[in-house]
Formats: C-alpha cells, structure tokens, sequence
C-alpha cells in the first residue's frame, strides 16, 4: 500500500473519531462547556435576572453583588435554602436572607426536601425556622430526589407540605424541581395551580411546554461578589409581576387570626 494511501487512512479515521466524539460528547454539553471555560450563555429576552444561593457560596460580599449585573441588569432577585428535611438549616441561611432585603432584594427562602421523612414534619420545621415577610416572594419546596417512593406515594408526601405551608402564609409555594424529575414525577394536574421554577441547563430555551414562573438555566454563572459558581434563574414576567407574586400583608394577617383560631 502506498505511503499516502495509508496517510489518508489514518487522517480519515481520526476525522471520524474527531466527529464522534463531539456529536455525543461535547455538542450535547457544549452550552456546559463555554460556561466553565469562559460566559455562560444567558436566555434572550427576559428582563428579570437573579440567583440562588446556599452554604455553598461561602461568604458573599454583598456590596459588590447589589452593584453586579447579568446582561447589563441588576440582580432583582434572590432564592435562599433555608432547610432540608426534618432538622438541619443551611448555616448561611439567616445571614443570607437578612443581607438579601437589606440589598433591596426580592428574597425567597426554599426547603429541600428528603422523600423519605415525614412531609408534615418538614414543613413544620420549615415553618418553624423561616419568617417570611410583606414583600417577600412564596416560600419553595425543592422535590429533586424520588428516594425509595413511588410515584403516588411522593406526589402525596409533597401535597401534603405544599398544603400546610400554603395554610400558614395564605399563599401557593412555589415548587422547584428539574425538567425531566417534573415530567416522571409531578406530571399531574394536581399541581399545576402552583408556580413553577425548573431548573433545565444548558439549552437555548427551556424545553417544558408548560406555565412556568422561573427558569434556573445555569449552575455555573459567574457574579460579582461570589466567590465561585453560582446558580442564575429568570423570571418568566416583567419586575411589576415579580412584585405580585410576593407576600402581602393583608394575607399574612388573615392566616395569623385563622391559625390562632
């Protein structure tokens, strides 16, 4: 075989595992691969721009974030975990959630929640630790993990938090939880009274069909003021909606009178 007929094989077989590998490994994650080695790639056309944050983030310097900007905007909004099952509260929680309104941030507080504790139990210790207030976005149920329950069976566990919180603040929580656990897990009309808040990466746009209140795009962002990566979300309306989701008083004072009834 001649010298260049065996060159040319070569150059075709590494063409062809050039090709492979990109169309299954680096094409599908490619939105993930420019955010970690340069920008994250930020959804056109929405105004509303903010952050989640937990113990993860470390100490966040909170004069640089209340002057950061994504895409030229501020950051509007701030998601805190406050909670997770029956008895453990995030250690930057209280921190966090002050400096948040102090920031002139709409805050929010989530609760992570474990299938395998009691639902009623949780959302008791939620309530216990997080006292939201006028202003205030609905607090969060974050349901990511199945455990070892079917699909009725944590449907009914997350009814039944979503249902005693809702009765404490007179308001609907918001439920997070990622694209495709939606679809499997919580695809019944039963909680589609409910704001949304999908977490769905690296995609132009967010692929659930849907009504939708926030789309967290990246777990990767990069913001002024936090050391590290950070998760970024929308918000599916404008700011004058972003302010009628949030807690008001009048709610707060009905459910008070009920709940000492």
């Amino acid at each position: 075989m001649p010298m260049w007929a065996l060159f040319a094989g070569i150059g075709l077989i590494v063409a062809a595992y050039m090709f492979l590998f990109y169309y299954f490994f680096v094409g599908p994650f490619s939105f993930r691969w420019k955010a970690i080695y340069g920008d994250p790639d930020y959804p056109d056309g929405y105004d509303v721009h903010g952050l989640d944050v937990s113990h993860y983030q470390d100490r966040i310097d909170w004069e640089r974030l209340r002057n950061a900007t994504i895409q030229g905007r501020p950051i509007r909004f701030i998601f805190v975990k406050a909670t997770e099952g029956s008895s453990l509260i995030d250690e930057n929680f209280n921190d966090n959630f002050y400096q948040a309104r102090q920031n002139d941030m709409r805050r929010g507080a989530y609760h992570f929640f474990v299938p395998n504790v009691d639902a009623a139990l949780q959302a008791k210790f939620f309530l216990k630790q997080v006292h939201l207030e006028t202003g205030d976005l609905p607090p969060v149920l974050d349901v990511e993990n199945a455990g070892t329950l079917t699909v009725p069976q944590l449907q009914q566990r997350v009814l039944q938090w979503l249902s005693i919180v809702e009765k404490h603040y007179g308001i609907k929580p918001i439920i997070y939880t990622g694209y495709k656990f939606k679809l499997k897990y919580l695809n019944s009309p039963q909680f589609d009274s409910y704001p949304y808040w999908i977490a769905h990466y690296y995609v132009g746009q967010l692929e659930y069909k849907g009504s939708w209140s926030f789309w967290q795009y990246t777990d990767v962002g990069r913001i002024d003021g936090i050391h590290g990566y950070v998760d970024c979300n929308i918000f599916n309306g404008t700011l004058k909606q972003l302010h009628q989701l949030t807690l008001d008083r009048e709610s707060i004072d009905v459910v008070g009178l009920h709940d000492e009834n």
